[in-house]
């Protein structure tokens, strides 16, 4: 009774989501009528097998470099999101795409730490941002560093492609959708080993919390857009939009200063152009030609889902939105930029079983991939997409071509040890690339490779040197293999070739033997 009692709660929670998105009146989607036809398969395969064919690697120096990063996206949310997607469009889905998925290079990752097989987020941002697996719960530094031993941090900080871009003179920034002190965003540019040191009020052992590693010691980031007012501002402030709720009370900074005034501040000193926004009417109105800092801190908490943004579309701008903003910015430095964007919100939409709630935000990070793509050169630019870890979702049972994909699938399954929250998911998750040398994406890597093929292309880091990096080869020569050209009279040329040789064998058998070495 138990276990059906459970049951039945994680469907209600995925019911209530439905409240905020809303797919077309239809239960069953409409259906192509051409796919019974073997003549549609077979022409969509030789479509699909031509663009393969004409595929060149793009070798070159990436100029810019930005990371796409879906917090809990495994490979089945991937799936779901882009029946979702193409739902919404009144198509039956599963024939759709999501933006990242015509990219042609796709490869796996290994998301174990140091100390897990099923990782949690600070770990898997070190890896992918540093090069360097850690142990779970801490972030930017390396595994040496022990958790919740602030003295260890010491020695073993991990520093990240955005720092090293930084070093080399490029511009570079951070989106996300969740607190921008959370730990995927925080692994770019904090080291702590404690996640939860976003603030100073859970704060042990002296060291420097998030928030303030983020102003003081990463002046030169250029555009910072996420949530998590609150570990800014003092626990007696009043927020912009809460007041002086619990939360503020809570996780106010301790110390009394206010990070937000401190980094205004700065800039002034610096004499930067700059804008400091909270909502979506101050953002809109920045001008990016006029900016060269942005701070947006848009909720005192995360942002919100994708879905309930709609229902307050005067609150907050959509990723897609924060992304196209930042690239505007950035793109003005002509050494070139790093822009790290997460969609961060699809993991804590899984950890409460909200699916439709995750497969909107996946949708809106879809959305937010293809701005950038549009805004940006394949010539210069590698556009990596990935996620950190997976979830436990699953699509299963036996429902239709069409079927809602909100409506009749199975999307969880009785787990044996009970939590209070769904659990990460710790296969293996999804590389989508494009740009110059994307193709370094091929097969199954391990999660911290990503960084490193991020930073040889843009020669930043370890592969600062031109010898160490992609712009080597730029001066070798290179000898690109020859297309094989398949037709019916090459390869009746091939049967003939391969006839005279098995006609020729057993008299060339004694030559062979005679000229081996």
């Amino acid at each position: 009774m138990e276990g059906l009692f459970s049951a039945c709660l994680m469907m209600s929670w995925v019911w209530l989501s439905h409240q905020y998105v809303l797919l077309p009146d239809s239960q069953t989607f409409r259906k192509d009528t051409q796919d019974k036809d073997p003549e549609y398969w077979t022409k969509s395969g030789l479509d699909e097998l031509h663009a393969a064919l004409n595929m060149e690697s793009n070798v070159g120096v990436a100029h810019n470099v930005i990371l796409f990063l879906g917090d809990g996206m495994g490979i089945p949310t991937v799936t779901a999101s882009r029946i979702f997607a193409g739902q919404i469009q009144g198509q039956s889905g599963e024939e759709n795409s999501l933006s990242f998925e015509t990219f042609p290079h796709v490869a796996f990752a290994k998301t174990y730490s140091v100390d897990k097989q099923t990782p949690d987020s600070a770990a898997t941002g070190t890896a992918f941002l540093t090069g360097v697996k850690a142990n779970s719960n801490t972030l930017g530094v390396n595994g040496n560093a022990e958790y919740n031993r602030c003295e260890s941090v010491e020695g073993n900080e991990a520093l990240s492609i955005l720092r090293f871009s930084l070093q080399q003179g490029k511009s570079a920034g951070v989106i996300t959708t969740t607190r921008i002190t959370h730990a995927t965003p925080a692994a770019s540019y904090a080291h702590v080993t404690n996640r939860n040191w976003e603030g100073d009020s859970k704060m042990t052992g002296g060291c420097k919390d998030i928030a303030q590693q983020l102003v003081e010691d990463n002046p030169d980031i250029q555009v910072l857009l996420g949530g998590g007012r609150m570990f800014f501002t003092p626990s007696t402030a009043q927020d912009p939009d809460e007041g002086n709720n619990e939360a503020q009370k809570e996780h106010g900074r301790r110390d009394g200063r206010n990070l937000i005034d401190a980094w205004k501040n700065r800039m002034k000193a610096n004499k930067q152009k700059y804008r400091y926004v909270t909502n979506l009417t101050d953002f809109n109105n920045v001008d990016p030609l006029e900016t060269d800092f942005l701070l947006g801190l848009f909720n005192q908490d995360h942002m919100q889902y994708e879905a309930e943004r709609k229902q307050n579309p005067d609150k907050e701008p959509s990723l897609a939105d924060m992304t196209d903003k930042a690239i505007r910015i950035l793109r003005k430095n002509p050494k070139g930029y790093f822009l790290f964007v997460e969609g961060g919100r699809i993991d804590h939409a899984h950890h409460v079983n909200r699916v439709a709630l995750a497969l909107s935000d996946t949708a809106a990070f879809s959305e937010a991939v293809s701005r950038a793509d549009n805004l940006t050169n394949q010539r210069d630019t590698l556009i990596v997409t990935t996620a950190d870890h997976s979830h436990t979702m699953m699509m299963a049972g036996y429902p239709s071509r069409g079927n809602n994909i909100l409506a009749n699938v199975n999307y969880t399954s009785e787990a044996a040890v009970r939590h209070n929250i769904e659990t990460h998911g710790g296969e293996d998750v999804g590389i989508y690339a494009r740009g110059p040398m994307s193709h370094l994406f091929h097969g199954v890597h391990e999660q911290s490779y990503i960084a490193h093929v991020m930073m040889y292309a843009s020669c930043v880091g370890p592969y600062v040197e031109d010898r160490q990096c992609a712009r080597s080869l730029l001066s070798a020569p290179t000898v690109r293999p020859q297309k094989p050209c398949i037709n019916a009279a090459s390869s009746n040329h091939w049967n003939l070739l391969l006839l005279i040789t098995v006609i020729l064998q057993p008299r060339m058998s004694p030559l062979l033997q005679f000229m081996a070495p």
